[in-house]
């Protein structure tokens, strides 16, 4: 079990957890989710962390098939700059290693954005908190667990 999994039981949502075996060569976590899985690229969201101007880290969840659009992000949450966060400080405020970070259950609730994009599918997956671990569930469940927004953040 891992924190993502036990929220989404906690949540009594409906879900599935889906493992593969991880390449410790991959570094592309989500495309290689997708491939072991046999999924569209579009299904499987990969977790970022952002820093908004200079102090406020967040979440962004887009599609591995596209890549986060910063400006937009921005924009979405009313900030002037967002940069990418630095991986130890994404482990050290969500308690996953890069690479199986998850929305879900993260040690430090922040604010969470996830991309349009995932409300024209049924379900989609994330990561379940460790690589090689997904979680599928309805993206109106992702986001009522992780009080999230829905935003146009890929590009």
């Amino acid at each position: 079990m891992t924190p993502a999994i036990n929220a989404a039981k906690r949540a009594r949502i409906t879900h599935v957890i889906h493992s593969y075996e991880h390449d410790k060569a991959a570094t592309a976590y989500g495309e290689e989710a997708a491939d072991k899985l046999g999924l569209s690229p579009a299904r499987v969201f990969k977790t970022l962390l952002v820093q908004l101007d200079g102090r406020e880290l967040v979440v962004a969840v887009v599609p591995v098939a596209n890549q986060l659009n910063l400006k937009q992000l921005a924009a979405a949450l009313n900030a002037r700059t967002a940069a990418m966060a630095r991986p130890a400080d994404a482990e050290r405020t969500t308690g996953y290693v890069v690479g199986g970070i998850s929305p879900l259950g993260q040690k430090k609730a922040l604010r969470t954005v996830i991309d349009d994009s995932a409300r024209s599918h049924a379900t989609v997956y994330v990561s379940a908190g460790r690589r090689g671990l997904e979680i599928e569930l309805a993206p109106t469940d992702l986001a009522a667990l992780t009080h999230a927004m829905f935003a146009a953040i890929a590009r």
